[in-house]
């Protein structure tokens, strides 16, 4: 664990990747997802020094609670994580683009 995160925060991690492996999610993807989670909250709650306007202005794992995954409607990631992406990959146009456009101009 990184030497940033809280006793809770640890301990946060360890439940939800038992949870994940409990739910058939290889080691690595269990730790990943945790990591994600626990990083996501950090995020919000002001404790990193960077952090992506995905995270903070997007809802916390927990309210989420999974509504991007097994529904009908939009799936996949939000406009601005894929905008962040987009720009990581220095797409040019970006800023004007819809989320079908840029999940087109990505290849996704």
């Amino acid at each position: 664990m990184p030497k940033e995160w809280t006793e809770k925060q640890e301990r946060q991690y360890k439940h939800i990747r038992d949870s994940e492996e409990g739910q058939g999610a290889s080691t690595r993807r269990a730790k990943e997802i945790a990591a994600r989670t626990v990083n996501k909250n950090r995020a919000q709650a002001g404790q990193t020094k960077t952090a992506s306007r995905s995270s903070i202005k997007d809802k916390s794992p927990q309210q989420r609670g999974g509504q991007r995954s097994g529904r009908k409607g939009p799936k996949g990631p939000t406009r601005d994580q894929l905008y962040n992406e987009a720009k990581q990959r220095n797409i040019r146009g970006r800023s004007k683009m819809t989320k079908s456009e840029l999940a087109d101009a990505l290849g996704k």
